[in-house]
């Protein structure tokens, strides 16, 4: 599993116009489930996210989102999961199949819910347009294989 993540003042996601989440500051995660990733992949993620001192108190990255009480909005983007290595376009044969990266994203989500984080998603599968603010910018990633944190 692979997670993008990106530190902001506030993020929103809108579908065909309408805003189906939105966040003030926190985290703006994009998360690309592939094939292989299991349910212990999408929990060791939530749970290091969760916990990661990126929001600054008296150092630059001192506090978790959960200790500043902010959000996290959860985006699934199958595109992490792309090659780029041969040719012009890229290959996503490492991208789970829809139905079971839905249950993954949706798992990731209810997990960080779980600790006590306001989530919001976007909307499986569709053309998503996403507005945010950065904040730094921050911006770092999560890979996960075999249940195991490995970036």
């Amino acid at each position: 599993m692979k997670s993008i993540v990106q530190r902001v003042h506030r993020a929103a996601v809108r579908v065909e116009g309408e805003i189906v989440g939105e966040i003030e500051r926190g985290l703006v995660v994009f998360v690309g489930v592939e094939v292989g990733d299991s349910q212990a992949d999408a929990h060791i993620s939530a749970r290091k996210l969760a916990g990661l001192r990126v929001f600054p108190d008296a150092t630059p990255m001192d506090r978790s989102v959960m200790e500043i009480g902010g959000g996290i909005l959860v985006v699934s983007q199958f595109t992490l999961a792309g090659k780029v290595s041969k040719g012009r376009r890229p290959s996503f044969n490492r991208a789970e199949q829809p139905a079971r990266a839905e249950a993954l994203y949706l798992e990731f989500a209810e997990e960080l819910r779980t600790r006590g984080i306001r989530v919001a998603t976007g909307r499986f599968g569709a053309h998503m347009d996403i507005e945010m603010v950065h904040d730094g910018p921050v911006t770092l990633r999560i890979e996960t294989e075999a249940g195991v944190i490995v970036s």
